[in-house]
């Protein structure tokens, strides 16, 4: 995720200017080794004071196992009014300030399609952070929309929706594709049916101003192909409650990796 915001900033209608970007990757992928290259920024294996001290934002895009490692270095480096942005899973703001100090933070939950700037990112803002939340909303846009919460509790169902909702996608295209493989289908031909079918309802319900609940009825003739399906995958509510159930352990899973005594 670091890697696409990096790319976002250089390459985006609002670009950064390369001079003003640190990154501190001690061991950096391919994508931000190149980007690194090109546009001659500056790369460290690690922030050291001399380089820190005119830092006014550092944007923590790690492991939260990585985080905790690097956590105590960091607060020794930064300076007091330096704020902090957050796209690490699981890791809360209390978490952040009890290591690095009381400053303004913001966490933000992006998901995988902000790679593409296709994302939806959920963001909260301590009390300090309040007054950065233009600047912050402005960075996180080139992964895609950007919502704001006031309560941060908010956060472990935003990943189960969000955050963990591209899965939810990739299963289903998975399965619809193997369900028409079963009814003898060709195996590449499911997949690119499912797929463009997947993505292109998608952009429907993107455009429209119509409820998913309405689009589904418009597309639902009664005594139909549709309708068939539909009472096998909503019959005794099948569908909405396994949805509900997968969601629910979720978001019962994240705040657990939020407590870090778990």
């Amino acid at each position: 995720m670091g890697g696409a915001l990096v790319t976002g900033w250089l390459r985006g209608r609002n670009k950064i200017d390369p001079s003003r970007l640190i990154v501190c990757a001690p061991d950096p992928t391919d994508e931000i080794a190149a980007l690194v290259k090109e546009h001659d920024l500056k790369c460290v294996d690690a922030l050291g004071p001399r380089m820190a001290k005119d830092v006014s934002l550092v944007v923590l895009a790690v492991k939260p196992q990585i985080f905790h490692r690097i956590a105590g270095e960091l607060a020794k480096v930064l300076p007091e009014n330096c704020a902090v942005m957050s796209v690490m899973a699981g890791v809360t703001i209390r978490t952040m300030i009890e290591t690095l100090g009381d400053r303004p933070i913001i966490r933000a939950m992006p998901n995988t399609p902000a790679s593409i700037g296709a994302g939806i990112i959920v963001a909260v803002a301590n009390d300090g952070g309040e007054a950065i939340k233009p600047a912050a909303t402005k960075l996180l846009k080139v992964g895609g929309n950007v919502e704001w919460i006031s309560d941060e509790r908010m956060m472990d169902a935003v990943t189960a929706v969000s955050g963990s909702g591209p899965a939810y996608f990739f299963l289903l295209a998975e399965a619809l594709a193997g369900a028409g493989e079963n009814e003898g289908l060709p195996r590449d031909l499911a997949e690119k049916l499912a797929t463009n079918t997947l993505i292109g309802a998608g952009e429907l319900l993107k455009r429209s101003d119509l409820a998913p609940q309405e689009l589904r009825r418009q597309v639902t003739s009664p005594n139909g192909t549709t309708q068939a399906a539909l009472d096998v995958m909503m019959g005794g509510s099948a569908l909405p409650e396994l949805m509900r159930r997968a969601v629910n352990a979720a978001e019962r899973r994240s705040r657990q990796l939020s407590d870090p005594n778990r």
